[in-house]
């Protein structure tokens, strides 16, 4: 097996294919030191695929820290980087294991041994694992490949995919491809300890049909305005500049729109919100400015809330309304998860929110409690 280093020498840099000894062996002339042990190093630029070698844990814990698994700025270059399953693991293991050593996931304190093809084992309870174990991927038939492919689509495409074009475009069945979505969705659930603080923007949303567009057995009785016999209510609170935080909220009245926003929003923030009576404990904890757009006011100085109102359009309802079509009251939570996540990340590269959201799937959600 064979390593393939690009190295800089006094002409510039070359790309050679070493064999291990010639890579341990080999260095240059103004000697680095090893981020790890202090002593002196080897200087890699680009490690372009490490496969498995007999060689010390200090030299594999350093050569998968030089690893670079390409840049990647659409579906069809994210196959290229990850056109093996090897890749696909030796990139989570690189991500969710510090330094890329294997921590059991059974006692984090114990010794592991490499099995090799990507199993190890727990010294002390015995018991063997991969990567997989307590993340989204754990107990899936479904290859990493299209994991990875998954996830890409789910948070860097524009408005998400549906189950049935992912089914399509993985060859996997519709329930699957459904199972897969909602699990990587529980994966971006989001923060409560992070607080907002500045200028802060509050809104509420309703996501269901127009009662015009229904059928005359379907239609809602007395379902005007604020009404939400046939809808759900969405709370959002918005820092400017920031991040976006959404909760599926039973109604909206004070009682259900107040703790949020006391969980989420520092006391020194200042807060922007339309007129709605659900907001009227606000100003007794926050400086408190309102538009009243029943007026027909919508930006009075600094005061305005359509920051938030462009998230709901551009990053809500158009997804709802041109990829889901319909989203049901019961997981209605997890697609604002979504959302949410893909506004949060918005000024980052497709590369850096790829890893984010791999970074975010060390949780599992079963196909039992996602049916209960």
């Amino acid at each position: 097996m064979r390593f393939h280093v690009e190295m800089f020498n006094k002409s510039g840099p070359i790309t050679q294919s070493l064999s291990r000894t010639r890579v341990i062996r080999r260095r240059i002339t103004k000697s680095s030191e090893c981020p790890l042990c202090g002593g002196a190093a080897f200087y890699f630029l680009k490690v372009f695929f490490v496969a498995k070698v007999n060689i010390t844990k200090h030299q594999y814990v350093w050569i998968m820290k030089t690893i670079n698994f390409g840049i990647f700025n659409s579906a069809f270059t994210l196959m290229q980087v990850f056109n093996t399953e090897k890749k696909c693991i030796r990139y989570l293991e690189s991500k969710l294991w510090k330094n890329s050593e294997p921590v059991s996931p059974y006692d984090p304190t114990s010794k592991v041994y490499r099995r090799g093809n990507g199993m190890y084992r727990c010294k002390n309870t015995g018991k063997n694992f991969n990567i997989r174990i307590g993340t989204l991927f754990e107990g899936s038939k479904t290859s990493l490949r299209k994991w990875f492919y998954a996830v890409y689509m789910v948070t860097c495409q524009t408005k998400g995919i549906s189950s049935v074009q992912l089914s399509k475009d993985i060859h996997v069945t519709q329930k699957t491809a459904w199972f897969m979505t909602h699990r990587i969705r529980e994966a971006f659930k989001q923060n409560y300890k992070e607080k907002f603080d500045g200028e802060v923007e509050l809104d509420e949303t309703f996501v269901g049909g127009k009662n015009k567009n229904r059928h005359w057995n379907k239609k809602a009785k007395k379902c005007q305005g604020r009404a939400f016999v046939d809808k759900v209510p969405v709370m959002g609170i918005l820092q400017r500049g920031g991040k976006v935080f959404c909760k599926v909220v039973e109604n909206t009245s004070y009682k259900q729109l107040t703790p949020p926003i006391l969980c989420k929003v520092k006391h020194s923030a200042t807060i922007y919100s339309d007129e709605w009576q659900g907001y009227i404990l606000i100003p007794k904890v926050y400086k408190h400015h309102v538009v009243d757009h029943g007026h027909g006011i919508y930006v009075s100085g600094g005061a305005y809330t359509n920051t938030i109102e462009a998230f709901w359009g551009n990053y809500c309802k158009r997804a709802i309304n041109g990829i889901y079509n319909w989203v049901s009251r019961k997981h209605m939570q997890r697609y604002f998860d979504e959302f949410c996540f893909r506004y949060n990340t918005r000024n980052v590269s497709i590369n850096e929110r790829f890893a984010e959201a791999i970074l975010h799937c060390k949780s599992r959600l079963t196909y039992n409690k996602l049916t209960a």
